[in-house]
């Protein structure tokens, strides 16, 4: 039984971050009408409060129909089962990390700035998604969607890795294999995430980025120098705005 708490956790604004199949997401070529949309976002939010509140394997096709107030030939029109419909749940929300990301960089800035931005914004959106977080944490043991789980992990280090490579090659990153220092970001991000998560960091969560994003730049940087520098240029904007601290109650 997963923590009553968890049954907070929306979908909302799934349905505009919608993966390409390209990118691992599901492969749907069907143009939904905007009513379609409608429904398909209703079942998929349904799930989501049916899944935090049961656990994946307690929740049933017929509980998410009955739940979400249509037929259950609908359910099939838009999913191929439980199975697809969970997957993309964990899709959407990839995406939707992968987008704050990306709007949080600033373009113009060198490799080693963008990486800290980035990493930021990873641990906002992780703090405010912290139930749907705690849900893939749980569901995580189920081997079955050790896939689709483990595909997020990795086009993040892909994302991060493309950017050491740049700050290599400008000199502001010191010269180490670039997987091995993007998982190393993407193990800070997604441990402290845990951490603060779960309470055991009782930090606003401003303060928890701006922690996370000069671990970040120390570790990358090539020489004290650039770090400081780095350092001194202004950090992701949109993180203060973010107040609640992004616990799971125990």
């Amino acid at each position: 039984m997963i923590d009553p708490a968890v049954k907070v956790w929306s979908t909302a604004g799934m349905a505009q971050a919608r993966p390409r199949a390209s990118e691992g997401g599901p492969d749907d070529s069907r143009r939904l009408t905007a009513q379609g949309q409608e429904r398909k976002q209703q079942l998929l939010d349904g799930a989501a409060e049916l899944f935090a509140e049961r656990g994946y394997a307690d929740t049933r096709v017929i509980d998410i129909v009955r739940h979400a107030g249509v037929a259950k030939g609908l359910f099939y029109w838009y999913f191929e089962n439980k199975e697809a419909l969970f997957r993309e749940l964990v899709e959407h929300n990839r995406q939707r990390l992968r987008a704050t990301q990306g709007a949080a960089m600033d373009p113009g800035s060198g490799p080693l700035l963008q990486i800290r931005q980035g990493t930021e914004a990873s641990m906002a959106f992780m703090s405010s998604q912290a139930h749907f977080f705690a849900l893939l944490e749980v569901e995580n043991l189920d081997k079955q969607f050790a896939d689709v789980l483990r595909r997020g992990t990795e086009v993040h280090a892909r994302d991060v890795a493309t950017l050491v490579r740049a700050g290599i090659d400008n000199g502001s990153i010191r010269d180490e294999d670039p997987m091995l220092l993007a998982y190393g970001v993407v193990g800070a991000v997604g441990s402290y995430g845990h951490f603060h998560r779960t309470g055991r960091l009782e930090l606003p969560v401003a303060e928890l980025a701006a922690f996370v994003g000069r671990f970040v730049v120390c570790s990358l940087a090539a020489d004290e120098s650039i770090a400081r520098r780095v350092l001194a240029e202004p950090s992701c904007t949109h993180v203060a705005a973010s107040g609640s601290r992004g616990r799971v109650p125990e």
